[in-house]
């Protein structure tokens, strides 16, 4: 089995994954700012880091994931004022700060539960660790990387850059950077267009604010993740992941200061995972196309047909690389939503499913369902292959489904039937987190009651009552429930 390998979007090679302190692994991933609804922007990077965290714990790695919520100070400093955007949105709903932190916060967890996201090992707050930010900036200060002017603090990015790569990881030019500058408000506080701001001054009427040895004031976006990456992972950890969105400046701001604050890189891998569109358009208020997670699961979005359960958004999010962009359709989603259920359907079928060897073992296909087994986990090893993967289970399902309805005999040996049987575990279950969602709560009710229509229909027929027998299955499928009648009973599945 191969190794495995991750894109750096540092180098922008493929890398052999080789942790720092093995098997323990540091991996930090950029949070939401939790100042509205969780929305389809949300989901992408989640759940595909989501994978990432579950396939390293698969491989025995002992992982600390980091991923922080940001509960104040994200602001835009590009084209406008740096105003809080959890302040700002306190103020339109009527809410203390910290009421709507709560309130957005727990639709995040609600939305990432469904999603079946395991949680990470720690969730840091921002408001949680102003005095390791205010005591990282006083370092900045010290080592003269940063400046104070009016109460606010600004990283200097052009003596920063005179001995390092600024710029490196989002591929920017910094000449150009500082040509294509608007003059911004505040502006003139700033000895460079391109510094960026680790604390800003608050004026009295703002209402997210703290202390600090520059007055009243709250933190920039970028000093808090440096902050809260060093406090629990240390000065130089194995992975940072989230959206290309923050390449720049979010990302790159990160590496500067936590290079001079710690003296080291402070990252090994870089991972970003790629946008999403909308029907072909980039996802955003002024397209009118952004969607909320709780209006993708109901349908509610003038955009959607009809909703889409959480697992299939999972689903459909992993059958394309984390690295391509993903558009988003309710064709796309319906194909998905089918594919999924015959992905379950034949993991169902081969989990109640019993070895019957019939004599002879057919070397070639014995040799085929192992090798399909095997590229399984080179595929995940070349850089998170997820949508290879699925390809490759869809192969042996079909093979599952060709036993199961006796269409082929069961020709391989019972070692290779184990493998195939523990591959579809470890896959579906363990490390892509597709749990059948018919089997839980409601629909979990309704099994009970379609075995029990099964059983019904099926005493019909063995009365040659098939008038009944009919009239369940056509009426059933009316309802959007087929019924498959097989070598080894009836089985039932949405069409």
């Amino acid at each position: 089995m191969t190794q495995l390998k991750i894109t750096n979007s540092y180098t922008r090679e493929k890398e052999i994954f080789e942790p720092l302190h093995a098997p323990h692994v540091g991996m930090y991933v950029c949070g939401p700012t939790v100042s509205g609804e969780t929305h389809l922007g949300h989901a992408r990077p989640y759940v595909t880091f989501d994978v990432l965290y579950r396939y390293l714990k698969y491989l025995g790695y002992k992982v600390r994931y980091v991923r922080n919520i940001t509960d104040a100070g994200h602001f835009e400093e590009e084209g406008r004022e740096a105003v809080d955007k959890v302040a700002t949105k306190a103020k339109l709903e009527m809410l203390e700060p910290m009421e709507l932190v709560t309130k957005y916060t727990n639709i995040y967890h609600d939305m990432m539960e469904l999603l079946n996201n395991q949680r990470p090992s720690i969730e840091p707050t921002a408001t949680g660790h102003i005095v390791e930010q205010i005591e990282m900036i006083k370092d900045l200060i010290a080592k003269g990387f940063a400046y104070e002017k009016n109460g606010s603090v600004y990283f200097d990015v052009l003596k920063y850059a005179k001995g390092n790569d600024y710029g490196k990881l989002s591929g920017r030019i910094l000449d150009d950077m500082i040509a294509g500058s608007r003059e911004l408000e505040n502006q003139g506080e700033k000895n460079n267009a391109a510094d960026f701001a680790l604390w800003k001054k608050a004026a009295p009427e703002h209402i997210m604010q703290w202390q600090s040895p520059w007055g009243m004031g709250f933190p920039g976006w970028h000093i808090e993740c440096s902050a809260m990456a060093t406090k629990y992972l240390g000065t130089t950890f194995d992975i940072h992941g989230g959206g290309m969105d923050l390449l720049f400046p979010h990302h790159e701001s990160e590496i500067a200061q936590s290079s001079i604050s710690n003296g080291k890189p402070p990252v090994k891998y870089w991972m970003h995972n790629n946008m999403i569109t909308v029907n072909g358009k980039k996802m955003g208020k002024s397209y009118g196309n952004t969607i909320t997670l709780n209006e993708m699961f109901t349908g509610t979005h003038e955009l959607l047909e009809q909703g889409y359960s959480p697992i299939t958004v999972r689903f459909f999010i992993l059958q394309t690389h984390y690295r391509s962009t993903l558009d988003f359709t309710n064709d796309s989603l319906k194909a998905a939503e089918k594919g999924l259920q015959r992905l379950l359907n034949a993991h169902n079928a081969l989990r109640d499913m019993t070895y019957k060897a019939d004599g002879t073992i057919d070397s070639n296909e014995d040799s085929a369902v192992n090798k399909l087994c095997l590229d399984c986990h080179d595929q995940m090893n070349d850089d998170l292959g997820t949508a290879q993967v699925l390809a490759t289970l869809f192969d042996l399902s079909s093979r599952v489904n060709s036993w199961k309805n006796g269409q082929q005999k069961m020709n391989a040996s019972e070692e290779t039937f184990n493998i195939l049987k523990k591959t579809f575990h470890d896959f579906i279950d363990v490390i892509l987190g597709l749990k059948d969602e018919r089997t839980s709560g409601d629909e979990g009710s309704m099994d009970a009651v379609m075995q029990l229509v099964i059983s019904l229909r099926k005493q019909a027929r063995e009365k040659k009552d098939f008038t009944t027998s009919d009239i369940i299955r056509d009426e059933l499928l009316k309802a959007g429930i087929q019924l498959k009648d097989g070598k080894d009973g009836t089985s039932w599945e949405k069409s």
